[in-house]
């Protein structure tokens, strides 16, 4: 169980600026540690003391945070654990992009990969294979290793190069054997532009059919986390499956935001609460 620090965060009993004065229209919010409803949040890098202010200012409502790509070959480690610790004693999970993952896979050192995250007190392991091939036999034995080391294991599925999609069978397929396997949350691969890939089109607007084909094959489809970088994205998200759908790739300005619709504290989300409560 991940720790928290009541210096970086504000404990549950401490009352927040409106409480008792406005209520969040919609009700059912999820509280932490969440099972659904999970924001993960993109870091292409952040500094320590902008990361103690996103915790101070958000981290009741940060789930995951994945130091993009390989951004952390770039730390120096010192930092780079110093970094890991206030997350992980915020009550948030930490990982590297996955990218980085298939580097290591390709370069045949994961099993070194997985022992040096630990040492940089990594809490999450991204698994996906959005760039290099990763046959399923091997994805097995990537995740279950993984997970076998005590890390948070999140998949993903697709591709980055939209010329390279993937059939929804082996899409399906790929879901349900990582949840087998033991990993936490599938994402469904839309990059950190949200646009031209996956349920999005080249503008950044929702593919519904796309959707609909996705989750046609899930019997849950709380198991899948949707990279929604963009507003309109979020909103749809949010409005289709509710205010505790899994979403990723937040920018770390846009964490209230994102908040504020999961609640009913935006008017996108505010007038769907507010006409539902007059009937």
């Amino acid at each position: 169980m991940l720790g928290r620090d009541n210096k970086l965060t504000r404990k549950v009993e401490i009352m927040k600026a409106w409480e008792n004065i406005i209520n969040s229209p919609i009700k059912g919010r999820t509280q932490k540690p969440r099972i659904n409803g999970i924001t993960m949040v993109i870091d292409k890098g952040l500094g320590l003391q902008e990361t103690k202010d996103l915790i101070l200012l958000a981290g009741d409502y940060i789930d995951i945070i994945k130091l993009a790509f390989g951004t952390s070959a770039f730390y120096e480690e010192k930092l780079l654990k110093e970094k890991n610790r206030l997350i992980n004693k915020a009550g948030i999970y930490v990982m590297p992009g996955g990218t980085f993952l298939e580097v290591a896979v390709w370069k045949n050192v994961y099993e070194k990969y997985l022992r040096r995250a630990k040492e940089l007190e990594f809490t999450a392991i991204e698994v996906s294979d959005g760039t290099i091939e990763i046959d399923l036999e091997k994805r097995k034995k990537i995740i279950k290793k993984a997970v076998s080391m005590g890390f948070r294991v999140i998949s993903e599925v697709g591709k980055k190069d939209p010329n390279e999609k993937i059939s929804i069978s082996l899409m399906h397929k790929e879901i349900l054997s990582d949840l087998e396997c033991g990993v936490f949350k599938v994402i469904v691969e839309a990059r950190e532009v949200g646009r031209g890939i996956g349920i999005y089109d080249e503008e950044g607007k929702i593919k519904e059919e796309e959707i609909d084909k996705i989750i046609s094959g899930i019997k849950d489809v709380n198991c899948l986390i949707w990279e929604a970088p963009h507003k309109n994205q979020q909103k749809y998200l949010i409005l289709r499956f509710g205010p505790n759908v899994n979403l990723g790739n937040i920018l770390p300005e846009e964490v209230l935001a994102l908040e504020a619709l999961r609640q009913g504290l935006r008017g996108d989300t505010l007038k769907k609460a507010y006409l539902e409560n007059k009937k």
